[in-house]
């Protein structure tokens, strides 16, 4: 008879309260004076392995990340990137149903990667299965405490304990101290888990060729590994946020399609056949932004304007953008150095480079110090590898540019380029004030 109320298991009938019972077999059967569980104890005994498997996952407040509370879609993103983070959701989902091999996850902060992670652990962990689920940083300060002489286990224990995990979830790989010895601990664990073939997710925020070379050869292992890249932006800043230093779209919010004058009955009509063509590729990009789109031009031009006005639109359809002016993207960067800060350099500089939209204002304009073009160089290398939708507008010619730069625009399968050859609308406007005084 099944026992189901408190009182009942309190008071069960068969083991009488006891939660254990004995089967009436001869003396020398193997069951012959061996406990065995009651019913009415089977529920609370399933219930204390849950939690001492939530316990030994290192879960603790991330059981909320689960599958349930991902969002696969995302949040205003567009089809590419949509399609992108979905899949990320369905590599996980089957990783979680099936846990072999490695799984790598890479991305931009705030991306996701953390929640399939612990959403994979949490799943595993309500399967019975034991997980272990781990902060590369907090690991090593983890074991360095085990050295202590109050320490509850031995450096020792705990190093195995990791090190032999069924399941092992290594969160944030590349974010702890640079230093020697734990570029050591981490290598022993991971080389040990691949010669093992131990089932082991990793996150990390680098990009590839960051990673200790001694890593980056067992995880770039195609028999063992799968890598995936998440391009999703920061699901905590992507959307309602009203305070953005960089973003300059804000300040843009009047320089629209409608407000942008492609006719200047002024000009030549060259110049007009030329302005109005660079409309109408605005217009038409901003439909259906892939790609890459680069607007050159003298000061004024109305370069800054029509990017302004694609980014605008895709705003308006609730899809994110960002502008960004390339002098001002780099003084902040600078910025970000100094201690009293309240951002830091790579979570302002993977905004950037991830953005699902951007636009990056008066290129060439900027410090072309070493350390300016290598920022800008990895800004550029990620969107063209990743093809993310990117409006540049520049006044100098691609010879006059960084080569490692200006070799990306010129590939014509991925990026439109379209010099304006109109004069500064500022000019224009004064001329026609002269001419109207002139009139009088």
């Amino acid at each position: 008879m099944p026992i189901t109320s408190k009182s009942e298991k309190e008071t069960c009938p068969v083991c009488e309260g006891l939660g254990y019972l004995y089967r009436d077999v001869e003396p020398g059967h193997p069951d012959f004076g061996n406990p065995i569980i009651c019913r009415c104890k089977e529920g609370e005994l399933a219930r204390k392995r849950l939690e001492d498997l939530r316990q030994a996952s290192n879960l603790g407040l991330l059981s909320r990340l689960t599958f349930k509370t991902f969002k696969p879609e995302g949040y205003g993103l567009p089809p590419r990137q949509k399609q992108n983070l979905r899949r990320a959701y369905e590599l996980a989902r089957e990783y979680a149903e099936q846990p072999q091999g490695w799984l790598i996850l890479t991305g931009g902060y705030g991306c996701g990667k953390t929640h399939l992670a612990a959403a994979i652990a949490n799943y595993c962990v309500e399967q019975g299965r034991p997980t272990l689920f781990v902060v590369v940083p907090d690991l090593l300060d983890h074991l360095r405490a085990a050295f202590r002489p109050d320490s509850p286990v031995t450096y020792d224990q705990r190093f195995e304990m990791v090190r032999t995990a069924p399941l092992l979830i290594l969160d944030d790989l590349g974010a702890q101290s640079t230093t020697p010895w734990a570029q050591e601990k981490l290598y022993q664990i991971l080389n040990y888990r691949y010669n093992a073939q131990l089932p082991t997710v990793i996150t990390t925020n680098h990009r590839l060729e960051e990673i200790d070379p001694r890593f980056l050869s067992r995880m770039t292992d195609p028999d063992l590994c799968q890598i995936y890249i998440i391009e999703a932006p920061d699901f905590r800043g992507s959307v309602g946020n009203p305070y953005d230093a960089l973003n300059r779209l804000s300040l843009h919010s009047d320089m629209t399609f409608e407000s942008f004058d492609p006719q200047r009955t002024e000009l030549p009509a060259n110049e007009q056949r030329n302005l109005r063509q660079a409309y109408e590729i605005a217009k038409e990009y901003a439909k259906n932004p892939e790609g890459w789109l680069v607007f050159m031009g003298r000061d004024a031009c109305g370069k800054t304007h029509l990017a302004a006005a694609i980014a605008n639109y895709r705003q308006g359809l609730g899809y994110p953008a960002r502008l960004v002016v390339v002098p001002d993207l780099l003084d902040h960067l600078r910025a970000t150095f100094a201690p009293h800060s309240t951002v830091s350099y790579d979570k302002e500089f993977e905004k950037v480079r991830t953005a699902p939209f951007l636009v990056l204002d008066d290129l060439g304009t900027e410090s072309a110090t070493p350390w300016a073009r290598e920022k800008l160089y990895q800004i550029f290398n990620f969107r063209y590898q990743a093809k993310l939708p990117t409006v540049i507008t520049m006044q100098q010619t691609l010879e006059e540019i960084d080569p490692r730069l200006g070799s990306r625009m010129q590939d014509h399968s991925l990026c439109t380029i379209y010099p304006i050859a109109a004069p500064p609308y500022r000019g224009a406007v004064v001329r026609k004030r002269q001419k109207r005084a002139r009139k009088r």
